[in-house]
């Protein structure tokens, strides 16, 4: 395990995206929200995406430096088409135009369609938060079939994620993110490269039997070479049984097909679709009973009695909030092979080694 420095690990990332032809300011922007994820604890979608999205750059899927197309305006909704361009590039434009929109007539919609990995969706909610909106997305990845249906062995939903943001009067804000999938599938990645083990039965294989061996998702691999889930025989389980097969489905339909994007299905490129919803708590609360409510409410649920080995009930967001503060503080800490392969990557794109050991220092 290494632990690198905030700051040195977001310039060092900057650099490798640098070399990869983005600008310096996308590049900085990539690597920023790819460590804030880490700082978060959401390891899955931080800098261990960075040998992906440089494959994905070399490969065609993912486009530098892209401005994004207004392809439909009216004054409370707006379909934006990211035009592959990356994730980190094009969303917080889209999210703009979301927010911009909302202030103007209370309630907004944005269908971003055909983006690069957007990364952390629970960073979009944040963006609308810090405005005062509340926010709801629906996200699906297309031609990323890593989920099999409730029911199923077979891969047929991404881990289309679903993400709630609600702004709070002089605090954080309380963000619900995740994955409709037992796991996303950052955390198989993660756990293939010596990271936290996966759930017990998280994965299924074509057999029907439940794993937690992220060979099921990628078939053979190295230490630090490439994952590719299409050579797996297994499956993701969806989270909660037929519950989260059918938010999956919903996001699937709402995130993909309405977008433009596309619904999941095999050999198509890579994208994030994203609907999302803005809502002004101001205009639907002009007596602000909102806020208090929500202090009221956040109280009751964290004094409730907690079981045996639980320090306290948390709400949404405390987890990450924690980890933030300490990794903060003491460094992002990766898994041995993971840092290999980042560092691997680094050298194919001509980062010297000097940045390299700066990195590490």
């Amino acid at each position: 395990m290494v632990t690198i420095k905030v700051e040195n690990l977001i310039d060092f990332v900057a650099d490798v995206f640098a070399h990869a032809e983005s600008s310096p300011e996308e590049a900085r922007r990539i690597a920023t929200y790819l460590t804030t994820a880490n700082l978060t604890g959401h390891d899955s979608h931080g800098v261990i995406r960075v040998p992906v999205y440089i494959r994905w750059k070399k490969n065609g899927s993912v486009v530098p430096n892209q401005t994004p197309e207004i392809v439909v305006d009216t004054p409370s909704l707006a379909v934006v088409d990211g035009k592959f361009g990356y994730g980190q590039t094009v969303t917080p434009i889209a999210v703009r135009i979301g927010i911009e929109k909302c202030r103007k007539a209370g309630l907004s919609a944005v269908a971003l369609r055909n983006a690069g990995h957007i990364g952390r969706v629970g960073d979009w909610a944040e963006m609308a938060a810090a405005e005062g909106l509340v926010s709801v997305h629906f996200v699906n990845a297309a031609g990323s079939l890593l989920v099999a249906p409730f029911g199923g062995v077979e891969k047929r939903l991404s881990t289309a994620p679903y993400c709630v943001g609600i702004p709070r009067q002089g605090e954080a804000p309380i963000v619900l993110d995740f994955a409709t999938s037992i796991v996303a599938e950052g955390k198989c990645l993660v756990a293939s490269r010596g990271g936290k083990a996966l759930p017990k039965g998280a994965l299924i294989d074509a057999d029907g039997t439940l794993s937690e061996d992220p060979h099921v998702m990628y078939g053979p691999y190295t230490p630090d070479g490439p994952r590719d889930h299409t050579k797996g025989t297994g499956a993701i389980r969806a989270f909660g049984e037929h519950k989260g097969s059918g938010l999956a489905f919903i996001c699937e339909l709402l995130g993909g097909a309405l977008t433009g994007t596309g619904a999941t299905a095999p050999n198509r490129r890579f994208a994030n679709g994203m609907l999302a919803f803005y809502v002004d708590p101001k205009v639907v609360d002009p007596s602000n009973y909102f806020d208090g409510e929500i202090a009221r409410y956040t109280d009751f649920i964290r004094q409730t009695r907690p079981v045996a080995g639980v320090e306290q009930v948390l709400i949404p967001g405390d987890p990450e909030r924690r980890t933030r503060a300490e990794r903060g503080q003491n460094g992002v800490p990766l898994p041995d092979d993971t840092w290999a392969a980042i560092v691997n990557t680094a050298r194919e794109v001509g980062v010297s080694e000097a940045s390299i050991q700066r990195a590490a220092a």
